[in-house]
């Protein structure tokens, strides 16, 4: 039977589409589980190896950690503890005089509660006068392993009760290239190897060099030793890193038709070892590219001819709606419109065209991405990541400000118009602005400063002088944006990104 064929894939899209989540989602893929232990079996490993005397000791550890000190020999003995230990020794009678026999047996010498003539030489136990029995102040030393033990039993069954599986094996190995990254770290190299000290002659460390395997050659390693199951490499930022040098004489060897098995497979010998090496059939290969970072293209036909390229587009279907939690004031469109450039088509009708309550991320994402695409390309497009956990205008402001503009504006060079286009921007008062031009408010600032009934002309030109002496062209965000005040407290500034 031929193996199943292997799997080489790169997600492609824009920052903030997910790609890495998929890679997360995948190895969940090539994780295997096991039940947990049931409360029955934890009881049964933890009672297993110990003496009667030490179960006593544990039950009252256990009533101790529940706050009660004082315990009688009933409490002991129905004890789901004593219980199963007696179950383990197949006993069912006289477990009464059992743990009576090791109390008393465990007691001090000058205890005024307890008669006995066979005490053992170490004392756990004391009983007061109302037939009671407890720990010692002084025995809690030397239970110090047993109280361990009892609360490694207790956050096992807290574990038990949180979740049903237990994790067993990864058959997987994640790794996120960077420019640094190389062949040696990828399939093998030469690297140091600290030899421990000889505390005998008290000669130092000793450091040498030896060949040590990669992330890749590992894992290939545990899929040829277990064929029947299948094996991933999952690559984050694979276009981070230079992918021949990185691959070296593997880049050939990782072709599904070329692996071990399959029927063109290759062997090589690897650079450093000189070792025989093939890439066995059960070992897929995933990868995420971000397609904004160009740094790939050289690279791009010998890659396409090893890997399926996979889209991973921006989802704004995915975003939700933000309801605001309070009644927003209507919009006053008469008094807003005539601040616009163009009061014969107002921005915002008296017909309500958007809801002022809500503010759709989905409906906002789409109208930033069409004209981000028509003024910067399709790769400059915004993922609906950067929108996932915005659920309120605050938050929304905060992206905004912090991930959004910046972005946009590194890859629009600062260019305010290309920003103020995809902002809705142009037809609005300064005051109303995402993006601000800031030769436009040195202009505003200046005419506001200035008196034009000022006798002192000289003044008015010097302000004048300024304003034109400064470099036009740099952005500045809104600060009642960046303040969350004035217009931006309203839903119907957002909307209009629709």
């Amino acid at each position: 039977m031929s193996p199943q064929k292997p799997t080489n894939i790169i997600y492609t899209g824009v920052a903030g589409t997910g790609k890495t989540y998929r890679l997360l989602q995948i190895a969940q893929q090539y994780t295997d589980y096991l039940p947990r232990m049931n409360d029955k079996d934890l009881l049964g490993q933890l009672l297993q190896d110990l003496s009667w005397r030490d179960v006593v000791c544990l039950i009252f550890l256990d009533f101790k950690s529940k706050k009660q000190d004082l315990v009688k020999v009933p409490e002991i003995v129905n004890h789901e503890f004593f219980v199963s230990k007696a179950a383990q020794n197949a006993r069912e009678k006289n477990l009464s005089s059992t743990a009576w026999l090791e109390l008393r047996r465990h007691s001090p010498a000058e205890s005024k509660t307890v008669s006995f003539d066979n005490r053992a030489s170490q004392a756990y136990f004391d009983k007061d006068n109302s037939g009671a029995w407890y720990l010692l102040p002084e025995s809690m030393d030397l239970l110090s392993d047993l109280a361990q033990q009892l609360a490694e039993f207790q956050q096992a069954q807290r574990e038990n009760n949180s979740q049903n599986q237990e994790f067993r094996q990864q058959r997987f190995s994640m790794v996120s290239f960077h420019q640094a990254y190389g062949y040696e770290e990828f399939v093998e190299g030469i690297r140091p190897v600290m030899a421990a000290s000889n505390q005998l002659n008290n000669s130092p460390s000793q450091m040498s060099y030896a060949i040590q395997d990669g992330a890749f050659l590992k894992l290939c390693q545990r899929a040829a030793n277990d064929p029947d199951q299948r094996y991933a490499m999952l690559i984050d930022e694979i276009n981070r890193a230079n992918v021949s040098r990185v691959f070296g004489e593997l880049l050939s060897l990782i072709e599904p038709d070329k692996r071990a098995g399959m029927t063109n497979a290759m062997t090589v010998n690897l650079a450093y070892s000189g070792r025989t090496f093939s890439v066995p059939a059960n070992v897929d290969i995933y990868a995420t590219m971000n397609s904004q970072d160009h740094s790939l293209a050289p690279l791009d036909m010998a890659l396409r001819r090893r890997f399926r390229f996979i889209d991973c587009p921006p989802q704004p279907e995915l975003l939700p709606i933000i309801h605001l939690n309070q009644d927003s004031e209507a919009v006053n469109s008469e008094t807003f419109n005539s601040k616009t450039a163009n009061p014969a088509e107002p921005l915002y009708s008296t017909e309500n065209r958007y809801p002022t309550e809500t503010i759709d991320l989905a409906k906002l994402l789409t109208g930033l991405n069409n004209r981000i695409a028509q003024t910067l390309g399709a790769e400059a497009q915004l993922g609906h990541a950067f929108l996932w956990s915005v659920d309120s205008i605050e938050q929304l402001q905060t992206v905004l400000i912090e991930q959004i503009i910046p972005q946009l504006a590194q890859a629009a060079a600062g260019q305010v118009t290309i920003l103020q286009y995809i902002f809705q921007d142009e037809p609005q008062p300064l005051s109303a602005q995402f993006i601000q031009d800031s030769q436009a408010l040195i202009n505003n600032d200046a005419n506001n400063s200035v008196n034009p009934n000022s006798p002192n002309q000289l003044f008015a030109g010097q302000q004048s002088f300024l304003s034109q002496s400064m470099s036009s062209g740099s952005y500045k965000i809104n600060a009642d944006l960046l303040d969350n005040s004035a217009e931006f407290t309203k839903p119907f500034v957002y909307q209009r990104l629709y």
